[in-house]
């Protein structure tokens, strides 16, 4: 049976988790606020930019004089600096809360520790490391951008029964040329969108982009579009793909020198040197915290072979296609399998 300071922190956890998609580059942060065993105030980091969990939590409160009598949750170390907006430990501080519970200490060196020791100093109570695996694995995106200074990965593909992410070429009858062939069902398609919207950018290679011509935005889910990443080393790709148009904001990573427009943004990297890595690396400086890469099969291979993955999300059609382009493989990682209306969903997590 969890402990009290767990049963208040896994709070904590659900309403950081409702910032998913709209709190990055931050962390997810949820906070309650417990009198008498009772939770009088709630609050979660809701967008970028906006107020934090404690000072949500906080303004939350109606009867402001049980602070003095309180115990404050947070499933992350508050912060000490100014943003955006100010410190959190400030706010903690002047209501004079007298005891603060924390999850998992902030590796981010502006705050780390700092927190703690400000609380500390102005005679705060202050516990740390409750439930503090789960705050880990909550807010995996924030700890691998700050640890491995690239964006966390996910790949995603779908691929047949019989192990094929398309049709071999030349195998298309006439009726089905110039039309989507699609390997999953409707219902997992909208899980593809749901994740758009959780997720900072979405990326594709060359050959994705000019034999599917995908939108790459979100539809049938409700939630913000996700930066667009494309590959074109040699800006061969028609300029009429759905890619180009300029109502997402897009980024063109090629070998050429190209100048930029808005929302069309070109990135000239050395195609010689690990071309991968400068494009995380690129992402990376410009605060794109997780991507979601759709492949095709070049792409999603570079990302395996050079070990640049955390997760895998990976549909099983039920129909077979008898011959095609193969699948990526992953040998290890295996966490789970979910049943999507006869579609099978594989999740894979790096473990490397």
């Amino acid at each position: 049976m969890p402990s009290k300071h767990q049963k208040y922190m896994q709070r904590c956890l659900q309403l950081a988790s409702l910032g998913l998609g709209k709190a990055q580059p931050n962390p997810m942060v949820g906070s309650v606020i417990v009198h008498d065993d009772k939770i009088i105030g709630e609050g979660f980091h809701k967008q970028f930019g906006k107020a934090h969990a404690e000072v949500n939590a906080i303004k939350s409160v109606v009867q402001k004089e049980l602070l003095q009598e309180s115990t404050l949750y947070v499933n992350l170390e508050p912060c000490s600096h100014y943003g955006k907006t100010p410190p959190c430990s400030e706010a903690i501080i002047k209501h004079k809360i007298p005891k603060v519970v924390i999850g998992m200490a902030d590796p981010n060196t502006s705050v780390h520790g700092n927190g703690r020791d400000i609380l500390k100093k102005h005679g705060v109570d202050v516990s740390i490391g409750i439930l503090e695996r789960e705050c880990k694995l909550l807010n995996k995106r924030y700890l691998t951008f700050l640890k491995q200074d690239r964006p966390y990965i996910i790949l995603k593909w779908a691929q047949s029964v019989d192990g094929f992410i398309s049709k071999a070429p030349g195998k298309w009858q006439k009726s089905e040329k110039n039309k989507i062939y699609w390997i999953s069902n409707t219902v997992s398609r909208v899980y593809v969108h749901k994740w758009r919207t959780e997720e900072q950018a979405i990326m594709i290679g060359t050959n994705t982009a000019k034999i599917d011509n995908p939108k790459l935005n979100v539809r049938g889910w409700k939630g913000k579009n996700p930066v667009r990443v494309v590959i074109d080393k040699d800006l061969r790709l028609p300029k009429t793909l759905n890619i180009f148009k300029k109502d997402v904001r897009t980024l063109v990573f090629t070998g050429k020198d190209k100048p930029s427009v808005k929302n069309l943004e070109y990135v000239q990297i050395n195609f010689d040197k690990k071309p991968l890595k400068q494009i995380l690396k690129h992402l990376h400086s410009i605060n794109i915290q997780s991507i979601i890469i759709e492949g095709g099969y070049q792409l999603l291979n570079s990302c395996i072979e050079q070990n640049l993955w955390d997760e895998a999300r990976v549909f099983i059609g039920q129909t077979p296609i008898g011959k095609g382009l193969e699948a990526p493989i992953l040998t290890d990682g295996y966490k789970s399998r979910m049943n999507i209306n006869n579609d099978q969903l594989l999740i894979y997590e790096n473990s490397q």
